[in-house]
């Protein structure tokens, strides 16, 4: 005959609870009960016992997903700020182009890397020999070209040879000469004559005539791909 304790022993199911009045062990005896139940028996209903989550652990399980949170603000915060740097950058101060074809050879070849100054030209008009690029309407690709002549002077070729205001023009640059002419022609204000310097492969201002200052995008600044042919200009 099994001999039964008078705190309700644990083996019989019926008995699992008992009737006594409540204190401070009945919930512990309670949760013990149940995990005691479910190692024996997999089908025991673990519905009686789910409400019974400590209040801490169920404030501390959603906590597990702040850490994804704060990194993608984190994130937002340093992306956000760096692209709205590089646009302004890009519509205001610099950009970076590439060389195609062989106007500007041997100064230029093509496919280098080049970075515009855009900045410069607020301060201060072009200059005689700056390499210019230049965006004008009706071509769908940028030009790289050279300055030579400025507004209100006069510019005209012989035999290849530039002259501004009836004088050679010095050119201490490596530069086509070819045995092209031009008849004079004389800048309005803020027009600016532009010439590549493979002279017999150019298509510059001999063609297209001189450019306003309005589609001057910028300066060429630096040469920085290739890396071993890094140049300021």
């Amino acid at each position: 005959m099994e001999r039964r304790s008078s705190d309700c022993g644990l083996f019989v199911r019926q008995n699992l609870f008992c009737h006594f009045a409540p204190s401070e062990y009945t919930s512990s005896i309670i949760v013990y009960s149940s995990n005691l139940m479910n190692e024996f028996d997999p089908y025991f209903d673990r519905a009686s016992t789910a409400n019974r989550i400590p209040p801490q652990q169920a404030e501390e399980q959603p906590a597990a997903t702040a850490p994804w949170r704060k990194l993608l603000q984190e994130t937002v915060q340093v992306v956000l700020p760096a692209l709205a740097l590089a646009l302004v950058v890009h519509l205001f101060l610099a950009q970076a182009t590439i060389v195609y074809g062989q106007s500007m050879e041997p100064n230029l070849l093509e496919r280098q890397r080049l970075i515009i100054d855009k900045i410069s030209f607020r301060l201060h008009p072009p200059q005689r020999n700056d390499i210019v690029v230049l965006n004008l309407p009706g071509m769908e690709e940028m030009l790289v070209k050279r300055i030579i002549a400025l507004p209100g002077e006069t510019v005209e070729i012989h035999q290849g040879t530039v002259y501004i205001d009836g004088d050679p023009l010095p050119e201490p640059y490596p530069h086509g000469t070819g045995l092209s002419n031009m008849p004079p022609v004389t800048l309005g204000p803020l027009s600016y004559f532009v010439l590549g310097d493979n002279r017999d492969n150019s298509n510059d201002s001999r063609s297209f005539g001189p450019v306003k200052r309005e589609h001057i995008l910028g300066r060429v600044w630096l040469r920085y791909w290739p890396f071993d042919q890094l140049t300021q200009f």
